[in-house]
């Protein structure tokens, strides 16, 4: 099955399609990693996206049952240089072509992923569309142009209602924005008694569940798209123990004062090394997001920076100078990636034991 790749920016790709045979759009970003690729089809903060990965064979330890981080994938499509048919591993259920057929998914491979990241990187992300290899460019290119993408991101990827994930310890209510399941793991390895509740629950409906702390998880999409989310975050401070992750980590900025901005080309990989400023230890993360906040307008706030990239030096985390508040933007709970930041859950733990005595 023909496909190419076609950018806002009017170049084509030609390559192999795999999956649903349909055409699908969305914003066009890559991702370094390489492994992890079940869960990156599978989480949440990629709604509304096409992945290029930049390492050069995908799918040769096929899909397996236990390393998704949603139930539904909220991507849009993937992109890879070669697909693996024929997987290789004892855990292996299905190859990736599979899974994408099944949940209705479309790919391509063969294409220079090389080229298209040093496109990316160049000239920041842009709209794409994997298309049937007789479509019309110039036609796509002009429907590119006029498209424009939802900004209810959150909204399509949270949970509709309330659910529990009972345990003997804190009660912690996690607010989904858009949340890995990665991040429930890590709070029931710490027999934390998790509500998940929905992106527009207000302050006082959480009070009213008594939680010894709040989890504000990842999602997709600007930040500031989710204002109701900010007075959420607004009538949560003091009051009890929070603990934000990637797009809850921008929200306690937004919250707060600061301001965020659109990266470039975003942070998207298991690989990105985090300068924790107050012990001068370096992590290898996890990242997926292509906002962050801006540290010049933390200067009259009640936050203090905590961590920043090496890469680029941007902003990586966030403490308040007043209140039990603390933020990361990158991803502690890996899920794919490496776990040197894993004990952040543990600091949360203890944010919520000595706000308790």
């Amino acid at each position: 099955m023909k496909k190419k790749l076609i950018l806002e920016s009017g170049e084509v790709f030609h390559g192999e399609g795999f999956g649903a045979e349909l055409d699908t759009a969305g914003e066009v970003v890559f991702n370094t990693g390489m492994t992890g690729y079940q869960e990156l089809i599978s989480d949440p903060s990629y709604c509304g996206q096409i992945v290029c990965m930049t390492y050069p064979l995908i799918g040769n330890y096929g899909i397996n049952r236990d390393d998704y981080e949603s139930i539904e994938p909220a991507i849009k499509g993937l992109i890879v240089k070669e697909l693996c048919d024929l997987p290789s591993n004892f855990r292996t259920q299905i190859t990736l072509d599979e899974l994408f057929k099944k949940k209705n998914l479309s790919g391509i491979s063969g294409i220079d992923t090389r080229r298209l990241t040093r496109i990316l990187r160049n000239s920041g992300v842009v709209k794409g569309k994997i298309v049937n290899d007789d479509a019309d460019q110039n036609a796509v290119v002009e429907e590119l142009k006029r498209t424009t993408f939802p900004t209810n991101q959150v909204e399509m990827v949270s949970t509709k209602t309330p659910y529990a994930n009972p345990g003997r310890g804190f009660k912690v209510v996690l607010v989904d924005f858009g949340s890995k399941l990665g991040i429930i793991r890590e709070l029931s390895h710490r027999n934390c008694d998790i509500i998940v509740v929905s992106h527009d629950t207000t302050a006082e409906e959480i009070l009213l569940m008594d939680p010894d702390g709040i989890m504000l998880s990842n999602g997709p999409g600007d930040p500031e798209d989710n204002q109701q989310a900010l007075e959420m975050v607004r009538g949560l401070l003091g009051k009890v123990p929070i603990f934000g992750i990637c797009l809850g980590h921008q929200l306690i900025g937004l919250a707060c004062g600061a301001k965020t901005f659109k990266l470039k080309f975003g942070h998207r990989g298991g690989n990105h090394p985090v300068l924790d400023l107050a012990k001068n230890t370096v992590s290898i993360t996890s990242q997926n997001h292509g906002y962050a906040v801006d540290q010049e307008s933390l200067k009259g706030t009640d936050l203090v920076e905590t961590h920043i990239a090496l890469n680029d030096r941007t902003n990586e985390g966030l403490k308040h100078k007043i209140h039990p508040c603390f933020s990361v933007q990158y991803h502690p709970e890996a899920s794919p990636g490496p776990e040197d930041a894993n004990y952040l859950f543990d600091e949360f733990i203890t944010l919520m034991e000595d706000f308790k005595k």
